[in-house]
């Protein structure tokens, strides 16, 4: 039996119209799906539009195109009363644990605040309860509930966001760079507590981050996207052994291994040249101005979404085997 997607994208598209004729496109025509209990992985530059994705599948942003479908519901075509219970089953979990906390609030203020606009709760007593469930469960302690965001450290305050976003107990979370603006030595503690989390209360997450190493760590499948298209989607181990698409290949290069040895003698993948702006993408292969191995179809068509190997999946013309040129590039494996 084929297991139903918990969360499915397709062709979705968000486009900012600037003025003047100008077009932002963040994310063009991007799928993938997600299935319940796993963690779906997005990685990236910074501006490769992966936050953008993460905002528009929770209904911040609205659609330019495409759907999102969760639980087999259109996300962005409910009703008021069907958005508030979907965002019961959806939270998300923001970048900056510094600007998504209100400094006027306290922490059991914060944490609370969901449970009163969903009316959970109502009784004092037991809400309080929960949000001193919720602190445990998050690595904090009950006296941290009647202090300010300010009081804390970036790591304090990132687990903060967490316990809110559990707080109405969903079934899904988009985790948008949850460790980005924390120190390296806390990385891993937060990346671990969200393992933790995701066993105990049965989670499915979106994690977004740029840093692939950490990305390993936590997600099962991981998507890469670039100037907002997805270039290769595989499962993580896959993704680390045998990358395909170029841009994977230089990411993965670009991660240190821990013997230096080895990280003297192999072969760093430097891409050349700046990231092209989203308002005016390279026509055909959005990566072509970058690629080593870029050829004249790059240029004229647009790679198509292929599944290579059983899901393993890249689009680049590189692997069309109707196109006849350079040889598929060497695949290099990151460190484990």
């Amino acid at each position: 039996m084929i297991e139903k997607a918990l969360l499915e994208v397709n062709r979705l598209k968000k486009y900012f119209y600037l003025g003047r004729g100008e077009t932002l496109k963040a994310v063009d025509d991007v799928s993938f799906q997600i299935y319940k209990g796993e963690t779906f992985g997005i990685v990236g530059e910074s501006g490769c539009g992966k936050s953008t994705a993460g905002r528009t599948i929770i209904g911040l942003y609205d659609v330019s195109g495409g759907e999102v479908k969760y639980d087999g519901k259109n996300v962005h075509t409910l009703n008021e009363k069907e958005k508030f219970a979907f965002h019961r089953k959806m939270q998300m979990i923001f970048q900056d644990p510094y600007a998504s906390l209100n400094p006027r609030s306290t922490v059991r203020e914060i944490i609370s605040e969901p449970m009163e606009v969903h009316g959970l709760h109502r009784n004092k007593q037991e809400k309080l309860m929960k949000v001193y469930q919720l602190l445990e469960d998050v690595g904090l302690n009950r006296d941290h509930a009647n202090r300010y965001p300010h009081e804390f450290s970036g790591g304090q305050r990132q687990r903060i966001g967490i316990a809110r976003a559990l707080a109405l107990d969903p079934e899904f979370i988009i985790a948008d760079e949850p460790i980005s603006a924390l120190d390296v030595s806390v990385q891993a503690q937060v990346v671990n507590l969200l393992k933790r989390l995701q066993k105990e209360k049965g989670l499915t997450f979106l994690f977004i981050a740029h840093d692939l190493s950490m990305v390993k760590q936590i997600s099962d499948r991981i998507a890469v996207m670039y100037l907002g298209n997805l270039v290769e989607l595989t499962a993580s181990s896959q993704l680390y052994e045998k990358p395909l698409h170029p841009y994977t290949q230089a990411l993965l290069s670009a991660i240190p291994i821990p013997d230096p040895n080895i990280e003297d003698q192999r072969e760093r993948i430097i891409l050349q040249g700046e990231l092209p702006s989203p308002i005016n993408p390279p026509s055909g292969c959005v990566f072509r101005t970058r690629c080593a191995y870029a050829m004249q179809v790059c240029a004229e068509l647009k790679p198509e979404w292929q599944e290579i190997e059983a899901n393993h999946f890249v689009a680049c013309h590189l692997y069309n085997k109707q196109i006849t040129g350079k040889p598929a590039p060497r695949q290099v494996a990151a460190s484990r």
